[in-house]
């Protein structure tokens, strides 16, 4: 008995040690915003300084993680509460967007591309920051959506932030408020300034926004007359031309225009700009027969493409100029002129004087060879009538 070992009571069960990789971190923005603050403070308002700092903090702070907290600061000087206002006590920075001087140039030098150029990672958050400013636009100050105004436009100029962004504009409490025309007018002044409104227009359709802009007016105001007028007193008639082009092609998908009522407005708006701009009537029926014939899709079997032709040209008010650019209508162009002449858009004396004085090089001996016959008759006719 004695050389039996004593029976000693163990533990049962396993002990892990957690690994320092293994914890979750708690998520803190009060412990981030101080950071960033700090630092800001310290570089003070030289961008430069500012750059190289929020460069070199992203090899430090989990700028992924905090992402909505960073651009909250350098937008407003600290973290938003819902509705725009600054939340907590806590120490806020006077290096931020709302702080900057109300000018393009300050605004381009920002460092919010320089920032999102070296963290790709952050333009995903940073397009759902602005989503969000531009919700809490009623909290914030005339002068403050100014600059965020001309800020988003700049950047959707330049593409480093998509139109979708804009979908918060059309919030109906800020609609109602009067706020969102008024910080269109921002937005899109200063994108025109950078690009051009085919900027505008390219940007809003590859969003499917461009025939969302009349619901920047409440309902009872969306008419193109209000619409034109506000646009256009505020300075930005490109805008309001943009959306008044627009108009006769919708009720025309729509079934409630008809083509001679389009032809008849687009004559109107042709003879108006000519007043207003000093553009001669042979220029504008170039620019009216080309926009015409550029808004149909052509066949590309080119048999079929004459009789395309001929149908099109009787619902549009036809020029000739476009046969001379567009080489498929070539073989088209006697059967063009005859259609002209039935429909009294070209008078025989005109059609005369072209074949023997007024042509072009371009293209004359295919035009003049097919116009042969019909001049002759022309030439014959003339005589019996003598």
């Amino acid at each position: 008995m004695r050389n039996q070992k004593q029976w000693k009571p163990t533990l049962t069960g396993q002990c892990f040690k957690t690994r320092k990789r293994d914890e979750k971190e708690i998520f803190d923005p009060t412990q981030f915003q101080e950071s960033i603050v700090q630092g800001l403070n310290q570089t003070g308002t030289d961008l430069e300084a500012v750059a190289k700092f929020l460069d070199s903090s992203g090899a430090k702070l989990d700028y992924r993680r905090y992402a909505e907290t960073l651009f909250d600061i350098l937008v407003a000087g600290g973290m938003l509460a819902p509705g725009g206002a600054l939340s907590g006590d806590m120490t806020r920075t006077n290096f931020c967007l709302f702080t900057t001087p109300e000018d393009v140039k300050t605004m381009k030098a920002y460092v919010f591309n320089k920032l999102i150029r070296r963290y790709k990672y952050l333009e995903k958050g940073f397009e759902e920051e602005i989503k969000k400013l531009l919700l809490f636009l009623k909290g914030f100050s005339e002068s403050e959506r100014n600059k965020l105004a001309m800020l988003t436009g700049i950047l959707l100029a330049n593409g480093s932030l998509s139109a979708s962004i804009l979908s918060s504009v059309f919030n109906d409490n800020l609609v109602k408020e009067g706020v969102s025309p008024a910080f269109a007018v921002k937005l899109f002044k200063t994108w025109i300034n950078e690009k051009d409104i085919n900027s505008v227009a390219a940007g809003l359709r590859k969003v499917g926004m461009d025939n969302r802009l009349m619901g920047l007016f409440p309902v009872n105001k969306r008419s193109c007359d209000h619409f034109s007028k506000y646009f256009i007193d505020a300075g930005l008639k490109e805008l309001s031309d943009f959306e008044l082009q627009k108009e006769p092609q919708e009720q025309m998908s729509q079934g409630l225009l008809s083509i001679s009522a389009l032809s008849l407005l687009i004559i109107a708006y042709g003879k108006e700009e000519m007043k207003k701009n000093g553009i001669s009537e042979q220029m504008m029926i170039g620019i009216m027969w080309t926009s015409v014939m550029s808004s149909v899709e052509w066949n590309k079997k080119e048999e079929l493409v004459t009789e395309q032709a001929i149908k099109h040209l009787k619902q549009h008010s036809p020029l000739l100029k476009y046969c001379y650019d567009n080489i498929q209508f070539m073989k088209a162009f006697q059967k063009i002129v005859l259609l002209l002449c039935k429909v009294d858009v070209l008078s025989e004396e005109a059609v005369l004087k072209w074949y023997t004085e007024a042509h072009l090089a371009k293209g004359k001996s295919v035009f003049l060879k097919q116009m042969k016959k019909f001049v002759e008759w022309l030439k014959n006719s003339e005589e019996e009538t003598d």
